[in-house]
């Protein structure tokens, strides 16, 4: 298939004429895609027909029948949205920052997405009236130092949408700065227009761009230049990496996808321990095998290509760092490990 003629996947039969899966898989993952979306870009397929099915980009997005299967430890809300929503759009769990959701409509749908209960094209946006109510939220909420644009995906939006939004935060005093969450840049590059550049380099707050990426071999060519773009419109862009089982929980891939990144211009910022949304077991790393993978990382990699490890407590509680530790007790002393193993007394 090429790439660039090609269509964005979004049934079972396009996914088995296009050759990712075979027809008796195809099959057994009628309930899977009844449940939750399907959409892969051309660009993506085209990494997935190249490295196969099973590779890292592959298991991200190819449904799996395991998905049905829901563990103990799974629920439909893991980070406790619904809980923190004062007004349909907006999730306000930290008292500086709030979500402002518009769309629930991604370019892509990954398979271990912990907001895979709410997001797909059967889920609405919000409407004009909606949108207000949401932006009124924030503009009568002075604590609010900095508003996260997510969803859904952002940059699938029209130019003149993301307008709209984007200057009226502009208006709003307290709003220091605005942050956009997206996987377009990496799996549908292409959206990275003209008109889109024009919307964020007009922007009179600073814009930054959270990159979701979980392998090198998504930094394709073009979204590489997509990336570049971006950083050439004023842009500053952040990594986000979900550590996962047969994609990325090893350190030397997780190193050369942080390498990769911060040559693309992106600063990798957080490395996420999986949330645990239904039928997403199979993705699960252990909290301490993931601190043996960042302990690696440890003075191997610039402090430049390093996110912290953290956890979005179950519920909504917030997010915390669980990395390694390198400090210890002894004899009332302080004992501090290097990045060798080796330690020294404080």
């Amino acid at each position: 298939m090429n790439a660039s003629a090609a269509s964005t996947i979004r049934t079972l039969t396009q996914l088995r004429d296009s050759g990712l899966v075979d027809a008796a898989a195809a099959q057994n993952l009628a309930a899977v895609t009844e449940r939750y979306a399907l959409s892969i870009t051309p660009e993506v397929a085209a990494i997935i027909q190249t490295q196969g099915s099973d590779s890292a980009v592959g298991r991200q997005y190819i449904p799996h029948a395991d998905e049905v299967i829901t563990a103990p430890e799974e629920t439909a809300d893991p980070i406790g949205d619904k809980t923190h929503s004062p007004v349909k759009g907006i999730v306000h769990r930290y008292a500086d920052r709030a979500l402002l959701m518009p769309t629930q409509i991604c370019a892509v749908y990954c398979r271990f997405c912990f907001r895979r209960e709410a997001v797909g094209p059967e889920h609405a946006g919000l409407s004009d009236a909606d949108l207000q109510t949401a932006l009124d939220y924030i503009r009568r909420t002075p604590k609010i130092w900095e508003v996260i644009i997510t969803g859904g995906d952002p940059l699938i939006l029209s130019a003149r949408r993301l307008q709209t939004i984007l200057s009226a935060l502009d208006e709003i005093p307290h709003v220091a700065t605005i942050r956009i969450h997206s996987r377009v840049p990496i799996a549908a590059p292409e959206h990275i227009d003209d008109a889109l550049l024009n919307v964020l380099r007009t922007a009179h707050k600073p814009i930054n761009i959270a990159v979701h990426c979980n392998h090198a071999d998504e930094l394709t060519a073009n979204a590489v230049h997509a990336l570049r773009k971006l950083r050439q419109s004023g842009v500053m862009l952040f990594g986000q990496t979900v550590l996962l089982a047969g994609v990325n929980d090893d350190a030397g891939i997780l190193e050369t996808l942080f390498r990769g990144l911060v040559a693309a211009g992106v600063k990798p910022y957080y490395l996420h321990q999986l949330d645990r949304a239904p039928g997403t077991e199979r993705f699960v790393v252990p909290i301490a095998r993931g601190q043996e993978i960042v302990k690696a990382l440890r003075g191997k990699v610039s402090g430049l290509a390093q996110p912290t490890y953290i956890l979005d407590i179950p519920g909504g509680a917030g997010k915390v760092p669980i990395g390694p530790s390198y400090l210890s007790g002894h004899d009332g002393a302080l004992v501090v490990e290097d990045p060798n193993g080796l330690t020294h007394l404080l």
